[in-house]
């Protein structure tokens, strides 16, 4: 499929026929529910060659349908006066190095103190509305004690081309990590399709069924007695995809109580995780940028902590 956004306004052109219309558009406006995606066909936001789109359409190879995206909704979240380490910002986006321990958006258990607080604060009511009400602004998350880098839109417009770059794979993250255990090789891809765990529905797992296709690239950085410094590229975003794909392979990341060890490793409580690198298309200028964070304090001290490294091979 192809996409172009504008203001307020996004195409997008099916490739293949016998989907239905409400299905194609959840699988492109990956903000929007499936529900809020009927509900965007239901109030006639959604034409084919100027004629409203009934939600159970089957699309044909070419149609083109043109969405006419809502105002934001006004947000009851309070801003807060967080400091935010920002790395880059101009009229259309913003790029952060969140801290570990700072959870994105507002959910169950966490009502305020984070990203988003701090982002109304920061840029007043200059955020993309297409998150919603929890989400303003926001076009990818990183796991609460996961640190590094993170962007964020200012408006509809930059919010959709990101989107369109997260699913294009043109957007390009690198993490760096700590796993247990050693790798006999220096690189090397995890292809497996994630979704949620039958046994726990806290977790995620490679599994075929209720999946989506997961890609990860890794490679050695340094090799220690016990232990493996990693650095992985994702060529999908999946939740928790680093993490389940390394458990998945017998090498969970260091501290990660949900998917490895059930206590505390080395000290750390949460998984060693770090996006250390982020390059993007600006959507309003076609320039591409890139982004590093250096590596935090508590991720230069464990490794301090896992011994001398061991000569490459």
């Amino acid at each position: 499929m192809n996409t172009t956004a504008r203001e307020n306004r996004i195409q997008i052109m099916a490739k293949e026929s016998g989907d239905r219309v409400d299905a194609l558009l959840a699988s492109v406006l990956t903000e929007f529910s499936r529900n809020a995606v009927q509900r965007l066909l239901e109030s006639g936001r959604v034409t084919r060659e100027g004629q409203a789109v009934r939600k159970n359409y089957r699309c044909h190879a070419g149609d083109v349908f043109d969405i006419l995206l809502p105002p934001p909704e006004p947000t009851e979240i309070t801003a807060q006066d967080i400091p935010l380490a920002v790395v880059y910002e101009d009229a259309d986006l913003i790029v952060i190095n969140k801290e570990r321990g700072m959870v994105v958006h507002p959910a169950p258990g966490h009502p305020d103190g984070t990203v988003v607080n701090a982002l109304l604060f920061h840029c007043g009511s200059s955020l993309s509305g297409i998150g919603g009400e929890l989400r303003p602004g926001i076009v990818h998350r990183i796991d609460k004690d996961t640190s590094g880098l993170l962007v964020a839109a200012k408006n509809d417009f930059t919010h959709l081309g990101l989107s369109e770059q997260l699913r294009d794979h043109s957007l390009f993250r690198v993490y760096d990590a700590v796993a247990r255990g050693r790798f006999s090789a220096a690189e090397g891809t995890i292809r497996g399709s994630i979704g949620r765990s039958r046994m726990d529905r806290k977790k995620m797992a490679v599994t075929e069924k209720n999946s989506k296709p997961a890609v990860t690239h890794w490679r050695r950085v340094a090799q220690y007695e016990r232990y493996t410094h990693i650095r992985c590229r994702l060529e999908t975003g999946r939740t928790h995809q680093i993490r389940v794909h390394m458990a998945s392979i017998g090498h969970p990341l260091l501290g990660d109580a949900l998917y490895g060890a059930p206590s505390p490793d080395k000290g750390l409580c949460g998984q060693c995780l770090h996006a250390s690198e982020l390059q993007l298309i600006h959507p309003r200028t076609g320039q591409t940028m890139k982004f590093q964070a250096p590596l935090p304090k508590y991720f230069t001290e464990i490794l301090q902590k896992l011994g001398p490294k061991e000569p490459e091979e």
